[in-house]
């Protein structure tokens, strides 16, 4: 052999057991086995002694089937959802919740160290809720199954790109969490039952409406078993046969009435539409209200400008406490029940404005002619990175920041912190969705 040639390892044999130790949690909720090439297997936890076997391989890591837990890990509980582990809806109902917790904490403190390159002054105590019947609003799918010759209902499966058919939920908010399979059953007694690929559940303090979409128009028979399932369980059903603007009401002549949640501790109630988004853990969501207000701290002489305020989750509160406030939204229909909303609680000092916060803001928008005190951040997954710059120059004595993604969070962070010198006061995760792998998130950031 020449001196520069080399040898290739030996593949592993397909289907061959290992057994390994788990060294962490993927992004995921995966167990990750570590030692030559990674293996993620899904249903194992760190410190825990397991037999898999590697079932598929990719360039970075191979996935990996578990066999057997060798030697279990004390955070490990019995799952509350007979289907787990098939319906990917859930990734960590295996896991103890206060574990949970301090997983997501860690996936965050190492974002902020491996892409934002710092480290809050302080650690927030995590914000929690009830971990079970919480989900206010979900994506449910639906299918027509021949071989099975009904409809089956429930969140994707986790492996497979079929929907889990699922008999009830325990993580969606009552009384759609028990409605699951009523629904498939009314679905496989439609003419349309093939037409029918999706449900949005919205569950309001004063109702739960379900919107289903039709690909074809029900016929007269649908609508009357339709009709006869929303008295019988009281909700609303609606159905949507092509965007947003084309859903109708089942019963009650073709409107969409809203649905209302109250911010009780603010005074405050909020009407939602069944397809708007809301913050979807009730109980969490008024928490973290409280909490932002709490962090922002705003008095009678603050400014506070709200981007991605959607109805005015956070605004109105915040309102409650500034001298004004602003909201920024880039869907018109929410910047419209955002101003239903501040007329309805009777909030006079406040404006909303329609924008697109996914290009650098125009210089001339009336939202950024007059500085501001305060910034609260609320962006998508995407992050905030467009608009950054332009919250540079406004020169807000603090910025808090609302995340759903600690990658993207990162990566502002490093921007607000290293190029426009913002100092990182605190932070901590929020638990809006229990059981699942979601990081949810807070950084206050102060004006150096």
């Amino acid at each position: 052999m020449t001196a520069c040639a080399r040898t290739t390892p030996a593949a592993r044999p397909a289907g061959a057991e290992e057994t390994a130790t788990v060294a962490g949690l993927t992004h995921e909720g995966e167990g990750v086995v570590r030692g030559g090439k990674a293996v993620f297997v899904a249903g194992a936890l760190p410190g825990e002694r397991i037999r898999f076997r590697r079932s598929r391989s990719h360039r970075r890591h191979d996935d990996g089937e578990l066999l057997e837990v060798v030697q279990p890990s004390p955070e490990r509980v019995a799952p509350g959802c007979a289907h787990f582990g098939v319906c990917g809806g859930c990734a960590l109902q295996h896991l103890e919740p206060s574990a949970q917790l301090r997983a997501k904490e860690q996936e965050l403190r190492d974002a902020l160290e491996r892409v934002a390159r710092t480290a809050p002054a302080s650690w927030l105590a995590p914000l929690a809720g009830p971990a079970w019947g919480y989900r206010r609003r979900a994506r449910l799918g639906a299918k027509f199954v021949r071989r099975k010759a009904r409809v089956v209902v429930g969140f994707r499966e986790r492996t497979a790109p079929y929907v889990a058919d699922l008999r009830a939920c325990p993580v969606l908010a009552a009384p759609a969490g028990a409605l699951i399979e009523p629904l498939a059953e009314l679905l496989s007694g439609l003419t349309i039952r093939e037409c029918v690929p999706q449900i949005e559940v919205a569950v309001g303090d004063d109702g739960t409406a379900l919107v289903l979409r039709v690909l074809e128009a029900p016929a007269a028979e649908d609508l009357a078993r339709l009709e006869e399932f929303a008295a019988q369980h009281r909700v609303r059903l609606l159905l949507q046969p092509g965007g947003l603007g084309s859903v109708t009401e089942v019963a009650g002549g073709g409107g969409v009435a809203p649905l209302h949640y109250a911010l009780a501790r603010f005074g405050l109630t909020l009407e939602f539409a069944p397809t708007d988004f809301i913050q979807v853990n009730g109980p969490v969501n008024e928490a973290l209200v409280a909490r932002a207000v709490q962090l922002l701290a705003p008095g009678p002489e603050s400014r506070v400008l709200d981007l991605y305020c959607g109805i005015g989750n956070f605004t109105l509160a915040l309102a409650k406490s500034a001298g004004s406030a602003v909201g920024v939204e880039g869907e018109s229909a929410l910047i419209a029940r955002a101003r239903a909303n501040a007329a309805g609680n009777g909030v006079g000092n406040v404006e909303f404005h329609i924008a697109d916060l996914s290009a650098p803001p125009d210089t001339a928008a009336a939202w950024l002619g007059r500085p501001c005190t305060h910034v609260l951040l609320d962006p998508p997954r995407s992050g905030a990175r467009a608009v950054l710059a332009a919250l540079a120059r406004l020169e807000p004595e603090r910025i808090l920041y609302v995340s759903c993604h600690p990658g993207s969070l990162a990566r502002d962070l490093e921007v607000l912190v290293h190029e426009y010198r913002f100092r990182l006061e605190a932070a901590g995760v929020v638990d809006m969705f229990p059981h699942t792998s979601h990081v949810e998130s807070l950084a206050l950031l102060a004006r150096t």
